[in-house]
């Protein structure tokens, strides 16, 4: 297939190149048009001069970018993706409001088809395309985009209804976050106690609270700044930000996502926001102090 994909960030560079190994034929841009000349000079693919070149070239225009806005100025620009006159499948799979894709949703090109179709996993499960992605749209809908799909992840789970994979990606992530600051208060609370770091991980990695997150960011909770940044704490306070506002509209209850909301928010008020999120468990250990 002939496929556009727009940004290269951790996740994007991982996921375009799965989708150069699998045989299509790929054209990339991002923000930062170096990233994309380099992938296109490790990979073959082709990079594209602007948003509105890359949906020109493509059948199939995937976006993976970092918040609403970007992802506004992407297709809504200037020289924008939804300029572009040959895409007919516009594929958001970032995480981003319910609101942000109905607006999409509404303003796609004619004859052209907007789905949401975030995905969870780490940059590891990007890279092995071992991600389970959230498409808002059903199976029928979907099925031109199955090789697509099959070449990023190991499962896709039709959701029916265009921005219902935005909805069920936060809820997804905001678990995630409510898990990371919960280890970051167990272990805490172990250590104050005089239990080494690692035993404290060791026997919450084999107990029944253990998640499989916890498992694959074992090093970074053991030992954040030696490894290379996954997920930032800036980014998690933008999702948390997100599901927060969303919960407030439907009406829901969420007293649990609004603390990891605010720790978050003073992590990043204190310098971590460009830190991998799991250095919440240092700054715990600081609040201690």
């Amino acid at each position: 297939m002939r496929i556009g994909f727009a940004g290269l960030g951790r996740m994007g560079a991982a996921m375009a190149r799965n989708l150069v190994r699998a045989g299509h034929d790929v054209t990339v841009w991002n923000r930062s048009a170096g990233k994309a000349t380099s992938f296109a000079t490790e990979t073959g693919a082709r990079a594209a001069e602007t948003p509105r070149d890359l949906a020109d070239d493509a059948d199939i225009v995937i976006t993976m970018l970092a918040d609403d806005a970007a992802s506004d100025t992407v297709h809504f620009g200037e020289d924008g993706l939804f300029s572009g006159k040959r895409a007919r499948w516009f594929v958001e799979m970032g995480t981003m409001s319910p609101d942000h894709i109905k607006s999409l949703a509404t303003r796609v090109p004619d004859g052209a088809t907007m789905i949401d179709a975030p995905v969870s996993g780490a940059t590891q499960a990007a890279e092995d395309a071992a991600l389970l992605i959230m498409a808002g749209c059903d199976a029928e809908t979907g099925a031109p985009l199955r090789p697509v799909f099959d070449a990023l992840g190991k499962r896709t789970i039709f959701l029916g209804e265009s921005g219902r994979g935005a909805v069920m990606k936060l809820s997804v992530n905001s678990l995630l976050h409510g898990i990371n600051q919960t280890l970051a208060e167990a272990m805490t609370l172990a250590e104050a106690a005089g239990i080494q770091a690692e035993a404290a991980f060791d026997v919450i990695e084999a107990s029944a609270a253990a998640a499989p997150m916890l498992k694959y960011r074992r090093p970074l909770y053991l030992d954040e700044t030696a490894h290379d940044v996954t997920f930032t704490v800036a980014l998690a306070r933008k999702d948390m930000a997100v599901t927060a506002a969303l919960a407030e509209r439907l009406g829901t209850a969420m007293p649990q996502g609004l603390v990891t909301l605010e720790k978050l928010t003073e992590a990043e008020r204190a310098g971590y926001g460009a830190r991998d999120m799991a250095s919440i468990l240092n700054f715990m250990r600081k609040e201690q102090t």
